[in-house]
């Protein structure tokens, strides 16, 4: 698929997903109200245009933006607001801890574990939304190296590289009480095997963390 990926975003419909952590054994459900969602990951050309940046180990207009940090995503999300007259999500204090999400903003944001896992399985209930290399980049099919987003088939409500490709960051904290202020990552990346792409499998790390296989897709509040 050849695309001019930029912000193009989806509504998610409202709906209820059950989360599941496999270090703990915990499961918890999870009601959610409808949002929307970016149909892609942020391309690189879109951070460039934003940000006037461009961090990625691999460079390509249409490959994921990479190597970027959580803390690098939500200042994106805040700069894309702006630059669209739209209210920013987040309130930056000065450090990562006192980073705030005003619920009320139409701004951009980072889309919640919930959310993001709740968009992936687009209402299936197995462990990925489709056969695994008609819709991802991962290990056995990658040639080891990242793809332009939109390269693989997307899910049933129009997303594509939820899995695979590239880990997306969240914007939860994975679990406070163990590990601080680490957050969530999402969906698996071009250098994991098969069964790190699984709509469930939930990842963790410091939120100043940059690798080349981590990017992040937006989301925006539907605010009435």
């Amino acid at each position: 698929m050849e695309t001019n990926a930029g912000n193009e975003m989806i509504a998610i419909p409202s709906g209820r997903v059950t989360l599941s952590d496999r270090r703990t054994q915990r499961s918890w459900p999870v009601e959610l109200a409808a949002y929307q969602l970016a149909v892609f990951p942020i391309t690189q050309a879109r951070y460039a245009q934003v940000t006037g940046e461009r961090p990625s180990t691999a460079q390509g207009d249409q490959l994921p933006v990479e190597g970027v940090s959580w803390l690098d995503a939500v200042r994106f999300c805040n700069a894309l607001s702006e630059h669209e007259g739209l209210a920013p999500a987040y309130r930056h204090h000065g450090d990562v801890e006192r980073i705030q999400w005003d619920a009320s903003a139409d701004g951009y944001r980072l889309p919640t574990e919930a959310e993001w896992e709740h968009a992936c399985r687009a209402g299936t209930t197995g462990a990925r939304y489709g056969q695994l290399d008609e819709i991802a980049w991962h290990r056995g099919n990658s040639n080891e190296r990242i793809h332009e987003v939109g390269g693989k088939q997307p899910n049933a409500w129009g997303l594509y590289d939820m899995l695979g490709n590239v880990w997306e960051w969240c914007w939860d904290i994975y679990d406070a009480e163990v590990y601080g202020t680490y957050r969530v990552l999402r969906g698996g990346g071009w250098f994991d095997e098969r069964w790190s792409c699984r709509a469930s499998v939930r990842r963790r790390s410091m939120p100043t963390f940059q690798i080349d296989d981590l990017g992040f897709r937006v989301a925006r509040s539907i605010v009435r």
